[in-house]
């Protein structure tokens, strides 16, 4: 019997939207900052800073639910395909204010868009979720998450992924901040935001199925650095939107730098994850509103 085609897999998938309820405690804020090392550079106002809301609205099913690679078997916004493998691409967040901590808030999900993709590694789908985030009848965050997923093959031929960076890439970039990854980190980060992909904590599954060079660092953690690297620019200048795509794999102990600059007309910033000796492994956008209390 032919295999399906991945449009066959997905014929007549669609979703409907999704709400759920979080009462945002600060306890999963104060260990995210412990994860980064944000310092004062944090929640301490009772507000999340940009991107932090990662650390809320977290599952945890059953262990009979979930899957060999660690992920759900079953999930809303899951196509249905066997075997199948998940990588976060990137994403589009708007920031119309800030989520107080200790708030009840609402979270619907909605599937906007999902398509067949065919790249130079093969077939793969592409599906977006719109997240908004509603505090007391109000908008704070609106969300577009953007997921690759792939039908996984044990008997593939392993990536050749070539030599891995050792030392720092140099930039002349005036933004920048050094990052290396260890185990704890990857693992905490996941116990955090409640991901069980063993990509992240368990080598020889990475490794021997799912044929990486090692743990794969979360594209969150990047993104959520360079957001970080955008708030330090200015205190008088509020993070509005971010943009971010996740373009190469970063694995755990590899040194990269994150850099950033103010854009041409100074009302956002380009941001970028490099390693030597001219990766791009993550790279975004953001925009800046100037705050009401800074003039």
């Amino acid at each position: 019997m032919a295999h399906k085609t991945l449009d066959e897999y997905i014929d007549g998938w669609a979703p409907g939207a999704i709400t759920d309820v979080d009462p945002l405690r600060p306890e999963a804020a104060a260990l995210l900052r412990d994860i980064l090392d944000a310092g004062d550079d944090s929640s301490s106002d009772g507000t999340l800073p940009p991107l932090w809301h990662w650390a809320y609205f977290t599952t945890w099913p059953a262990q009979r639910a979930l899957g060999e690679d660690g992920h759900p078997t079953e999930g809303h916004f899951l196509p249905p395909l066997p075997n199948r493998r998940r990588m976060w691409a990137g994403g589009h967040v708007t920031l119309h204010g800030r989520l107080r901590l200790n708030t009840e808030t609402t979270r619907t999900g909605t599937l906007t868009d999902v398509q067949v993709k065919h790249g130079r590694s093969g077939d793969m789908i592409l599906a977006s979720v719109r997240y908004d985030y509603v505090q007391a009848g109000t908008t704070l965050i609106s969300e577009l998450q953007n997921h690759v997923y792939r039908i996984g093959d044990d008997d593939a031929a392993r990536p050749a992924w070539g030599p891995r960076p050792v030392d720092y890439p140099d930039s002349d970039l005036p933004w920048q901040f050094r990052l290396t990854t260890d185990q704890i980190r990857l693992f905490r980060l996941s116990a955090v935001t409640g991901n069980s992909h063993r990509i992240h904590y368990d080598r020889p599954y990475a490794e021997d199925v799912e044929h990486y060079p090692g743990l794969v660092v979360h594209g969150p953690l990047l993104a959520l650095q360079m957001a970080g690297l955008a708030r330090r620019h200015d205190p008088a200048l509020e993070l509005a939107e971010i943009d971010y795509r996740v373009l190469s794999p970063v694995f755990v102990g590899e040194p990269v730098l994150v850099t950033g600059r103010p854009s041409a007309d100074t009302s956002g910033a380009e941001l970028q994850v490099l390693s030597q000796p001219d990766t791009v492994h993550a790279k975004g956008t953001a925009t800046y509103r100037r705050t009401m209390t800074n003039h």
